[in-house]
C-alpha cells in the first residue's frame, strides 16, 4: 500500500489505529467491561474509547479512513447508539461487523503477504469473541465466530488474584468450539499471541518486526500460562515483554489459545501482527477514490 489511508478497530479490549505511513497505536480501553453480565456498554468504557478516538482523528488528519466495531458492540443492547457516537466523533463511517465479516477481514489481513501452499488456520482471540478461519489463498474453507473472549471469560471465571486452579479449569471447560476441518498450520493474531511472543523473546521494548512470525510451541504456551497464572496481578504487570495494560486478561487469552490448538491437534502457532486492522487498511485503500 503506497497511499496514505487509516483503519480503526474498536474492539472489546482495545482501540487500535493503523495508518499506512507507519503510524500504529493500540490502547486498552476495555469497552466490553461488564457487557457479558449486563448486556449493555457502560458509560465509562464508552467515554474511554471516545477520548482515544478524538486523538486518533487528529493523527488521521483527513486521510481516507474506515472504522469497525466488533463483539462488544454487536452484543450490547445500546451498541447502535454507541456506533452513532463513534461516527460523530471520527467524522467518517464506522461499521459494526458481523462475526462472518470480522472473520473474513482477519483472514485477509493475516494472509495478504503470504503464499501458503496448504490451508492455514487463522486464530483471532478478541475481548468478546474468537474468530477461527481456515483458507487457502483467496478461498475461505471454514469460518466461525465464537462467544469466547479474554474479557468475557476473565469476568466469568477468574475472580481470585492470582486465579485458582479450579477457576482456570472452569475457564478452559467453557471454551466450546464448533466442529471444524483439519488444518496443518496456524497463525494467531491480536494481543494474546503477540504479547506471548514478546514475553518469550524477553523484549524490553515491544518490537513488531521481531514478534512477526515468532513461533510459539504448545509446550512453551503451557509454561507461559502456568507462570503468569501463578502471579498476582501487580507482579504480572512487571513481567518483561508484557504490556501492563494487558496483564488482567493474558491468562485467559493463553488458556483460550491452548484450547484452540488442542482442538485442532496442532503443536505450534505463528504469532502475527497482520490482523483485522491490516485487512481493513487494505480494503480502505482499494475503495478509496
Amino acid at each position: 500500500m503506497t497511499r496514505r489511508v487509516a483503519a480503526v478497530d474498536i474492539g472489546t479490549n482495545s482501540t487500535r489505529l493503523l495508518i499506512t505511513d507507519g503510524t500504529r497505536r493500540s490502547i486498552v480501553t476495555r469497552l466490553g467491561e461488564g457487557v457479558d453480565a449486563t448486556g449493555r456498554l457502560g458509560e465509562a468504557p464508552q467515554q474511554r474509547v471516545l477520548d482515544v478516538l478524538r486523538d486518533y482523528k487528529q493523527l488521521i488528519d483527513g486521510a481516507p479512513a474506515a472504522a469497525v466495531m466488533t463483539s462488544a458492540v454487536r452484543d450490547a443492547a445500546n451498541g447502535a447508539e454507541f456506533a452513532r457516537r463513534v461516527e460523530e466523533t471520527l467524522g467518517f463511517p464506522a461499521r459494526v461487523l458481523s462475526g462472518e465479516q470480522e472473520a473474513k477481514l482477519t483472514f485477509v489481513g493475516a494472509t495478504a503477504q503470504r503464499d501458503e501452499p496448504e490451508p492455514v488456520l487463522v486464530i483471532d482471540i478478541g475481548g468478546g469473541s474468537t474468530e477461527l478461519v481456515i483458507g487457502h489463498k483467496d478461498e475461505l474453507l471454514f469460518h466461525a465466530s465464537t462467544q469466547i473472549g479474554v474479557v468475557r471469560h476473565s469476568e466469568r471465571h477468574l475472580h481470585s488474584d492470582p486465579p485458582s486452579p479450579d477457576e482456570l479449569r472452569a475457564l478452559r471447560a467453557d471454551v466450546r468450539l464448533p466442529e471444524h476441518p483439519r488444518a496443518t498450520k496456524a497463525i494467531a493474531v491480536a494481543g494474546t499471541p503477540t504479547q506471548a511472543a514478546a514475553i518469550d523473546l524477553g523484549l524490553e521494548v515491544y518490537d513488531p518486526a521481531r514478534v512477526e512470525g515468532h513461533i510459539l510451541t504448545v509446550a512453551r504456551l503451557h509454561e507461559l500460562c502456568a507462570r503468569l497464572a501463578e502471579l498476582p496481578l501487580e507482579q504480572r504487570k512487571r513481567v518483561r515483554g508484557l504490556d501492563p495494560a494487558r496483564a488482567p486478561v493474558i491468562v485467559a487469552g493463553l488458556a483460550i489459545l491452548l484450547e484452540v490448538l488442542t482442538s485442532f491437534d496442532l503443536r505450534q502457532v505463528e504469532a502475527s501482527e497482520h490482523d483485522i486492522l491490516y485487512g481493513l487498511a487494505l480494503s480502505t485503500a482499494a475503495d478509496a477514490p
